[in-house]
């Protein structure tokens, strides 16, 4: 008799979100200085969320121009509600846009995306 075939339980939020960072992480660019840029940007991200709030997290990562854009696209892509098809381009004229508990919302799912992006760098850049 053969075995029955568990029914695949959904993923977690948690899971999705690190999914997502390994994926994001995953596209950078290999050569040596996309890779250091992106490191600088993600490693600064989530504190400058808990310090200056998300609107200007973002736009110190649109500043960054060029180098900003890819970690633009990946907080973009990553699923956020009220986010959902934001686009790099985009990303900070939506989150300007949310309501206030929106916004909240926005901010603490940011933050975890932040947080495992950076664990995702961690793990997989190579130590220069």
């Amino acid at each position: 008799m053969a075995k029955a075939e568990a029914p695949k339980k959904p993923l977690l939020r948690d899971q999705q979100r690190a999914l997502h960072a390994y994926s994001a992480v995953d596209s950078v660019p290999s050569d040596k200085q996309s890779r250091e840029n992106y490191k600088i940007a993600v490693n600064d991200l989530g504190a400058n969320i808990l310090r200056s709030g998300l609107c200007a997290a973002i736009a110190s990562v649109q500043r960054l121009g060029n180098r900003g854009d890819v970690l633009l696209g990946h907080l973009a892509s990553a699923g956020v509600p009220g986010l959902e098809d934001a686009t790099a381009q985009n990303l900070a004229q939506r989150v300007r846009g949310l309501d206030a508990d929106s916004y909240m919302m926005a901010t603490r799912e940011l933050l975890q995306v932040a947080t495992w992006l950076k664990r995702a760098v961690q793990a997989t850049f190579e130590e220069t």
